[in-house]
This record gives C-alpha cells, sequence and structure tokens, in this order.
C-alpha cells in the first residue's frame, strides 16, 4: 500500500469519528490500567459491567490491594480468567503503592514490570491515560491492519512496528482506536461489513462482500 492510499484512509476514519476514545469506562490512569488488565481476552462491554460495581468499592491502589484477592474475586468473577487477573490487579496495586506513590508510571518500561502488563496493556495505557502516540495492536488491530493492507504483519510485534513506520505522525495519536473501533463493528472477523466500510474502495482486501 502506498503513502498517499494510506493517508487517505486515515483522513476518512478521522471525518467519521474525529474524538475516539476507549471503549473502557474509567476516569484516572489506575482505573484505566485495571479495566486493560481485566480486558485480556475479555469484551468491554464485560468488563465495564464488572468495573462499574467494582470502582464504587475499590478504584485506588490503596483500596484494591486492601480489598485483597479473596475480596476482589466476586466483582470479576464474571470475566474470563478472574482469579489470575484479581491477583495481577491487586499485586501491581501494591507496587504502585510501595515504588510510586500510588500513582501509575507514564513509562513504558515500569508499566511493563507490573503483573499482568504486556506491551499492549502498556500501549493503550500510555496512549489513553498519558496521549502518548503510541499503537496498541489487539486481535481487532491485527486483523485491520492485514485484511486492508495498511500494515501487515505475521505477529502484532510486527504490525506494531509497521503501523508505528507507516502511520502519518498526524494520525498516530488516535490511529488504534480508529482500527479498533473499525475491527470491532465494521471489519468483523467473518463477514466484513464492506458495504457499509468507508474506506472500501482504499482497502486492499480482494474478497469484498457484497
Amino acid at each position: 500500500m502506498n503513502p498517499p492510499k494510506r493517508r487517505a484512509i486515515f483522513e476518512r476514519l478521522r471525518a467519521a469519528k474525529p474524538n475516539p476514545r476507549s471503549e473502557l469506562e474509567h476516569e484516572t490512569p489506575f482505573e484505566l490500567l485495571v479495566a486493560v488488565v481485566l480486558s485480556a481476552q475479555a469484551t468491554d462491554k464485560g468488563v465495564n459491567k464488572a468495573t462499574e460495581k467494582l470502582y464504587r468499592v475499590a478504584n485506588t491502589p490503596a483500596a484494591m490491594a486492601k480489598l485483597g484477592v479473596e475480596g476482589l474475586v466476586p466483582y470479576v468473577q464474571t470475566i474470563g480468567l478472574y482469579r489470575n487477573k484479581a491477583k495481577n490487579v491487586v499485586a501491581l496495586s501494591e507496587i504502585l503503592l510501595r515504588d510510586y506513590g500510588g500513582n501509575v508510571p507514564a513509562n513504558r518500561e515500569a508499566l511493563e514490570q507490573l503483573p499482568g502488563v504486556g506491551r499492549k496493556t502498556a500501549n493503550v495505557v500510555l496512549n489513553v491515560a498519558f496521549g502518548q502516540p503510541t499503537i496498541a495492536v489487539d486481535t481487532h488491530v491485527f486483523r485491520v491492519s492485514n485484511r486492508t493492507g495498511i500494515a501487515p504483519g505475521k505477529t502484532p510485534e510486527e504490525v506494531e512496528r509497521r503501523l508505528e513506520k507507516f502511520v502519518p505522525d498526524e494520525f498516530k495519536l488516535n490511529a488504534h482506536h480508529w482500527l479498533i473501533l473499525h475491527g470491532r463493528y465494521i471489519c468483523i472477523a467473518r463477514k466484513p461489513g464492506c458495504p457499509e466500510c468507508v474506506i472500501r474502495d482504499l482497502c486492499e482486501y480482494r474478497p469484498k462482500t457484497k
């Protein structure tokens, strides 16, 4: 895919949704961090349903650490892998209290050292909470990047590197939001909604649906 076509794709995605935002409900960087950790192999809707009740009881590292794993489990047991995620959330809360004064660090290295936080989670937190132009590659971003030809790659890491290289700077802050939303609602896995797609004529996916 050539640069003009790639730019045109992001211009159209921006025109369709000028101010995209994460669909994970949160008020603070800590609430976002917990929500993203809980969202692995789970839906945003399912996570939001759980955190709506959880954050009334514990929405700070201190409150979460005090709640403990057994206290947290009832709030998150509707989410896949809930026990392991509960352990990670309590452990990262304790680390934030001990090492960062209860604040979420705004740098990748520190974030990735927290339990349950990988590169994708760190990218989401850095982007959404701290306004850094990172690009988080989840299953939707991976699929859309490969299917459209924007940034094909065999692994999430390869797709991320190519997006970092190919996405024009003016679009980088919101790029992963546009791609996630496009993959979640239009360019879905089984049967992409090509007739409703705003980038249909620019997309390099050949077997388009009718």
